[in-house]
């Protein structure tokens, strides 16, 4: 489906926003690094227990948005990645082997922190500027 888009997706240094709503609409857009593309529709994400994580618990939806800065608008480069949640796993050998990977990544306190291992499912894919290209013309 998407598979060109995963080295794009996964490359470091990079952050991006994460938006979700609750059940009633109330909107947040948290700042993210860790969003892992593992196929090329599945996006892995490890939450502490927050407002996002509580947000895909009421609403399975979101979109992370990836940007970089050009000259100009249309210059703009990125991806608006829309995703559902299809699995939280508060406990067990995914949220075990979620910890130790962020452990590798920034140390055993951050790691302690992670709450839940969520699975997400991409349903879509945008540019970031959309007039009319299609995502791989925008990174």
């Amino acid at each position: 489906m998407w598979k060109d888009l995963i080295p794009y997706f996964n490359r470091q240094p990079r952050i991006g926003s994460f938006s979700t709503s609750s059940r009633d609409g109330k909107v947040d857009v948290a700042i993210l690094g860790s969003p892992q593309m593992i196929d090329e529709k599945t996006v892995l994400l490890a939450l502490r227990d927050n407002r996002t994580l509580a947000n895909l618990q009421e609403n399975p939806y979101a979109v992370f948005a990836i940007m970089e800065p050009g000259k100009s608008a249309p210059e703009w480069k990125g991806v608006r990645v829309y995703m559902k949640m299809v699995e939280c796993a508060t406990e067990g050998e995914k949220l075990e082997n979620m910890k130790a990977q962020v452990a590798k990544r920034v140390g055993d306190e951050v790691a302690k922190l992670i709450k839940a291992a969520v699975t997400l499912e991409i349903y879509e894919v945008r540019p970031i500027v959309d007039i009319g290209q299609g995502w791989e013309k925008s990174i």
